[in-house]
């Protein structure tokens, strides 16, 4: 049976820590504020904003929803983000994607402050990702990844690690920062040939594709441990599942992510440190 690396523990620490900030923060007379723009109504989707306003309001700050209509036009999403952008009491931003394919998810990106970019989705955060370098935010999930990961000890110095998954969002972020800790990564997805035996060659798997059963049980190897990034809803089980078969998954790893209950929980965690340090930047005084 695998060791479950739950989520919660790592949060926890996270959020005792945001929670002392925002109180630094509050007593200055400053607010921090997240904006949620939304557009449609994805499960997945919904359940975050869930989890995120939940853990926002854990730690005292602040939450405003834009909620979209899914057959939204660019100029009504560009509209939204123009709100929060030049609303000096909203300190971060977090949009969902993917937009619908009738919207420009890349002139969305654009069009969001930096400055309140928590999420990585600015040209500007991903270049701080690729470069290495201390410059806007990473994405909250692929940074939720690497703490976790850290938490429970996981040595990365030279690992051999394959990620599953080549978005913007997780898959691509999420290999830099592990390399940017010293392990060698493969990254691979969907189409990769072969996939099965490149995942059993690796001392650590984070899949990341946003499709049920990715990871099988032909892909792993005792020793393995999974970081399952995957948030799907499975309607033949009316749950959300992963990206790995679990049920076959489990009984053979080292150790393994749950779902729910491994990275989202730490993602929310992450988010809010993410809008506590963007409001600690628009106010150094009291940073």
């Amino acid at each position: 049976m695998a060791t479950l690396l739950k989520g919660k523990p790592v949060a926890d620490v996270l959020t005792e820590e945001v929670a002392s900030r925002v109180d630094a923060l509050r007593e200055a007379g400053i607010v921090p504020t997240l904006a949620v723009i939304r557009v449609g109504a994805r499960e997945d989707d919904l359940s975050y904003e869930r989890s995120a306003l939940k853990r926002c309001a854990s730690v005292g700050i602040e939450t405003r929803t834009f909620t979209l209509d899914q057959n939204c036009s660019q100029e009504e999403l560009t509209a939204a983000i123009a709100a929060v952008n030049n609303d000096d009491s909203i300190h971060g931003c977090l949009m969902f994607r993917p937009l619908p394919k009738t919207l420009d998810e890349m002139a969305a990106c654009d069009a969001l402050d930096p400055a309140k970019d928590v999420d990585g989705i600015t040209a500007g955060s991903l270049y701080g990702v690729f470069s290495d370098q201390n410059v806007g935010f990473p994405p909250c999930t692929a940074e939720a990844c690497v703490r976790l990961i850290e938490h429970y000890g996981y040595d990365l110095k030279g690992a051999d690690v394959v990620v599953v998954g080549r978005s913007l969002v997780i898959g691509k972020p999420v290999a830099m920062m592990l390399m940017g800790r010293h392990a060698t990564v493969t990254i691979a997805h969907t189409r990769t040939r072969d996939l099965a035996a490149k995942c059993k060659d690796a001392d650590l798997v984070v899949v990341a594709a946003g499709h049920i059963g990715t990871l099988g049980a032909d892909a792993v190897h005792e020793g393995l441990t999974v970081v399952d990034v995957g948030i799907n809803f499975d309607e033949a089980r009316g749950k959300l599942v992963g990206d790995a078969d679990f049920d076959a998954v489990e009984p053979v790893v080292d150790a393994i992510t749950p779902v729910p209950g491994g990275v989202g929980s730490v993602t929310t965690a992450v988010l809010a440190e993410h809008v506590v340090q963007a409001a600690e930047r628009s106010h150094p005084v009291a940073g």
